[in-house]
């Protein structure tokens, strides 16, 4: 990757959360990718988690303590549910080997390669998908209508390069764009940087970022300037509709916490319902929660599009790791969806 100047941007909120949240986690000290044996039947569960709409299951959790009550529903007493907003999938992926998390939550390419590095020891695999959503890649400057347009001085902000879910996707759309071995074409003009921070730089337009390749919230907070326009959506480079983000554990937590696990998911299923029943209300927990100065009402109708929807099955799967499998960016090719994922969802319309 191209170098990059640095950024003179105002500080995000969010982002001093995620940068802190980093911070705490490392501190403690990342010795090796082993996670820490896990105790059976935790008194504690820590959750690692990236910014935005796409996590809002975890959101809603966190507001309503649904870990806890379940948790309690299921005989385990009083069990502590911590949530640390983190803005690169790599750095939750360490939280989760290191044994600093004990579930992450990123985007589906993140989980995959998370799943295909681990494979052989910390077995890391997937509890659920968290929901789908159209990613955008948005643009400042009025000239660019496709990839093509894009020149090598042009800067896209992806959360983490080669790695995130828009970085995969982006390299999707170069091989559609430019043909077959074209894929990492933009790779050199990627800059990985967390959605709130990629979104202050793209609506300064003040610095080499002109493109911004982002989700809900953010995606739809930089539409509202009329100097920006998208670029394309996911959904046009994946075909439709299919899991933006999913949560994982190791192997290890899972056996050794088979109640919790359970009581994990039973806590996911009622968050993805709470939203599904009322929109708004789980609006209120994302702005409780992220201290967000956006409405209720412009959130739940985020919430609500119809192109948006909360649903633990997990979707497209097999379009993510055919394509990372053909261009060598992963050593294990899953035969299906449920190698990457515990019983506990096999039984779901997955692909």
């Amino acid at each position: 990757m191209h170098p990059v100047r640095p950024i003179m941007t105002k500080p995000v909120s969010i982002l001093r959360r995620s940068l802190l949240g980093t911070a705490l986690l490392l501190a403690t000290g990342i010795a090796g990718l082993t996670p820490a044996p896990a105790q059976a039947e935790a008194t504690e569960v820590r959750f690692a988690r990236n910014l935005g709409l796409g996590y809002l299951p975890l959101y809603v959790m966190q507001d309503k303590g649904l870990v806890e009550k379940q948790a309690r529903a299921a005989g385990l007493g009083e069990v502590k549910a911590s949530y640390t907003p983190l803005g690169n999938p790599t750095t939750i992926t360490e939280a989760t080997l290191s044994g600093n998390a004990d579930f992450g939550a990123a985007g589906v390419p993140a989980f995959i390669i998370a799943w295909d590095k681990t494979k052989g020891n910390a077995n890391l695999r997937g509890l659920a998908a968290l929901n789908a959503q159209p990613a955008y890649l948005n643009t400042n400057r009025a000239d660019v209508k496709s990839l093509k347009d894009f020149t090598a001085k042009d800067r896209i902000v992806v959360p983490s390069v080669r790695a995130s879910y828009q970085a995969i996707v982006l390299q999707i759309a170069a091989e559609q764009a430019f043909g077959p071995g074209q894929h990492a074409k933009l790779d050199p003009q990627t800059v990985s940087l967390a959605h709130p921070d990629g979104t202050a730089a793209l609506l300064s337009g003040r610095t080499e970022i002109t493109a911004h390749f982002t989700s809900p919230p953010f995606q739809d907070q930089q539409l509202r300037d009329p100097r920006i326009h998208k670029v394309l959506s996911s959904y046009d480079v994946l075909g439709g509709p299919a899991s933006f983000s999913a949560l994982w554990t190791s192997t290890a937590f899972h056996d050794a916490n088979p109640k919790l696990t359970k009581a994990v998911l039973a806590a996911l299923e009622e968050a993805v319902a709470q939203i599904k029943a009322d929109p708004q209300e789980a609006a209120r927990a994302y702005i409780r929660i992220e201290n967000s100065k956006l409405g209720v009402e412009e959130v739940a109708a985020m919430i609500a599009h119809p192109e948006i929807s909360y649903d633990l099955a997990p979707r497209g799967i097999g379009t993510f790791t055919d394509f990372m499998a053909r261009i060598g960016s992963l050593r294990n090719r899953p035969a299906d969806w449920r190698d990457l994922f515990f019983a506990g969802i096999h039984d779901r319309a997955g692909s």
